[in-house]
């Protein structure tokens, strides 16, 4: 019976990273396809057409639109994904199993109070790649939680300070903790996280 339960968690263990995996290519052709807006020098919801109401002479108009149809539709890809890798990872954990990769994997109990709450997530953007949803609870953003935040500018001053490298936010989504890896980095949109974030008390009144 042990045999059989080891090999069911091999198996769903096997899964979960498969789904990673696919995850991590749909974030990569994600960012291929913002270079193509790069290169058109538009983002996601610029105009395509002049005042006069033709087509942009100075974009590929064609190609601009086929990017960012494709980009929306590997972002609703890309939040299932992140949706299935949440449930495969619960089911691992209530199977008992406790193994080294699923350690890593493990959520991790909130040290405090929400700190911050997600208001907007701008598609494309890294922190929507990390999987950041509107509404979120933040309670920790890399070393910044409850019992050391003062304002937002903390925040923002773990993201600037960690430009290119990943940073753990802890968050609080429909009453469970989720983990997540955030890159701040430059992309297509303002700042470096592509989100943005309020007071709880802005949310709760």
């Amino acid at each position: 019976m042990e045999e059989s339960m080891e090999v069911v968690s091999e198996t769903s263990r096997g899964s979960v990273l498969k789904i990673i995996e696919e995850k991590d290519k749909i974030e990569k052709e994600i960012e291929a396809l913002m270079g193509v807006l790069s290169t058109n020098r538009v983002g996601m919801h610029d105009p395509l057409v002049d005042a006069e109401g033709y087509p942009r002479q100075d974009i590929d108009v064609y190609q601009v639109r086929h990017a960012r149809h494709r980009i929306v539709c590997l972002q609703n890809d890309h939040k299932s994904l992140m949706k299935e890798i949440e449930r495969g990872i619960h089911a691992l954990h209530s199977g008992g199993s406790s193994n080294e990769n699923d350690e890593a994997m493990q959520e991790p109990q909130p040290v405090g109070d929400t700190i911050a709450v997600v208001n907007k997530v701008t598609p494309g953007s890294p922190a929507s790649l990390a999987g950041l949803e509107v509404l979120d609870r933040i309670i920790e953003f890399g070393s910044v939680n409850s019992a050391n935040f003062r304002s937002l500018a903390n925040i923002g001053f773990v993201a600037d300070s960690s430009k290119n490298r990943p940073v753990t936010v802890v968050v609080l989504r429909d009453n469970r903790i989720v983990r997540l890896s955030i890159t701040p980095k430059p992309w297509l949109g303002p700042g470096l996280l592509g989100c943005n974030i309020v007071l709880p008390e802005n949310v709760d009144r």
